[in-house]
């Protein structure tokens, strides 16, 4: 048993999960089911096996409360650090002067810096079992189109990654990591594409949009055989992958004693959130736990949890997925081109847009000024740089901790601590004057 007063929780490598857990065989309520844009009918397995690898599309579809993880998956998931560490921010505790404790998962310290090689390993595996030799993406920030571009050199597959063209010029690295590991990266929109060409000419400056270079990705993987399209959150199997996280968090929180009064994570499409709270979530579906509240934090540029409408709607600014229920702010809808790049999506995951409409999942949005300000202080306290999108939680752990303090109460707050911002000092530099 750890104390509360550990700095670290670590679990050993025989304790990390050997399956990842199903939201959706708890959900009481029927999953809203994907529907075909023209007919109106729900969308058959066999036409989403056309585009996505199709050990994933069964993963989707299904019921089972748990998928075992293949023993290849399990090497590469050590490969990756798993399991990660939970850390108590105990200087953050005292800069605040707050009774709370606060606890974050490190899911930075991937070989690529964020959550997001959890999903990307297991697609590139499925996709080179079945034969795929090139996988077809969009990125925001650059995270996942990392995260792919590793897991894809490490089973020896192509990666091709269009990126939003607002984050291409402002995250240089990311793109040079992707190029490094072997990936082809196009700014988007791009002349690739016919989409992407249609909106460079009506703007040749176009700063993209995530559903933008989702619709390059998935018109590269139509048009040419050897190619699949993935996806780097939103649909279940996708965050049925980051599901490690969360069950390591309630194996590490019991070692501690410990039930989260709080969880928080950053949402854009909602990969590293669900995967972190999912596990708790499904505690309390089965009446098994009470707590803890879960929190979805947006940036107020593109709060679609917060601000959209729960409704069908296309994933994609092209219209060619298929209709997906969930909160969003239109498929047209382009945010502005902040530093948070990967939560620049106009609508949050279906499983998570379900749980949020029937009360499970609260959510609140900050503008990027407020969250550097947040990242800059848990800098100064815990040594660590956050990346732009990780700094939404932070920014509302931080609320929480105050709001402990004048109510003089010991909450327990853990935040999902989900990529660092080593490859983001220029957003730093612009948004805090640094110069």
């Amino acid at each position: 048993m750890s104390n509360v007063n550990d700095v670290k929780v670590q679990l050993e490598l025989d304790e990390m999960p050997k399956k990842w857990y199903n939201i959706l065989a708890d959900i009481k309520s029927e999953f809203p089911p994907y529907l075909n844009p023209a007919t109106k009918e729900p969308i058959p397995a066999e036409a989403l096996m056309g585009l996505f690898p199709k050990e994933c599309v069964k993963q989707e579809l299904s019921e089972e409360r748990y998928i075992s993880i293949p023993d290849e998956l399990l090497e590469h998931y050590y490969r990756l650090g798993r399991p990660s560490p939970l850390y108590r921010a105990k200087h953050l505790e005292q800069k605040l002067n707050t009774p709370a404790i606060i606890f974050f998962k490190r899911e930075d310290l991937s070989p690529t810096g964020s959550h997001k090689p959890n999903t990307a390993i297991a697609q590139a595996y499925y996709a080179a079992k079945e034969g795929v030799t090139n996988l077809s993406t969009e990125t925001g920030a650059g995270q996942w189109g990392s995260a792919l571009a590793y897991s894809c050199a490490m089973v020896g597959i192509k990666c091709t990654v269009f990126m939003v063209r607002c984050s291409y010029d402002q995250k240089p690295y990311r793109k040079y990591i992707m190029k490094i590991l072997g990936a082809d990266v196009y700014a988007s929109p791009s002349d690739k594409t016919e989409y992407g060409r249609s909106l460079l000419a009506k703007d040749p400056n176009h700063p993209g949009s995530l559903g933008i270079a989702i619709s390059e990705a998935i018109e590269m993987a139509v048009k040419n055989a050897d190619t699949k399209y993935t996806l780097g959150s939103v649909l279940n199997y996708v965050l049925l992958h980051q599901t490690v996280i969360g069950q390591e968090l309630i194996a590490q929180m019991n070692k501690l004693d410990l039930i989260p009064d709080y969880l928080i994570g950053c949402v854009g499409g909602g990969s590293n959130f669900a995967g972190f709270s999912f596990p708790y979530l499904g505690q309390i579906l089965r009446g098994e736990l009470s707590s803890p509240e879960v929190l979805a934090v947006e940036p107020v540029a593109c709060p679609s949890l917060t601000k959209g409408e729960y409704r069908y709607d296309f994933g994609d600014t092209a219209k060619t997925t298929p209709l997906i229920k969930m909160y969003t702010l239109g498929c047209d809808f382009i945010p502005p081109s902040i530093h948070a790049g990967g939560l620049r999506y106009h609508g949050a995951a279906p499983t998570i847009s379900l749980l949020k409409n029937e009360g499970f999942i609260k959510s609140v949005a900050y503008p990027q000024e407020q969250i550097f300000q947040c990242a800059k202080l848990f800098a100064e306290s815990e040594g660590l740089i956050p990346a732009p999108e990780t700094s939404h939680a932070i920014c509302a752990a931080i609320d929480l901790a105050k709001e402990a303090k004048k109510k003089n109460e010991r909450k327990v707050i853990v935040f999902n601590y989900s990529g660092h911002g080593l490859l983001d000092l220029e957003g730093y530099r612009s948004i805090l004057k640094l110069d």
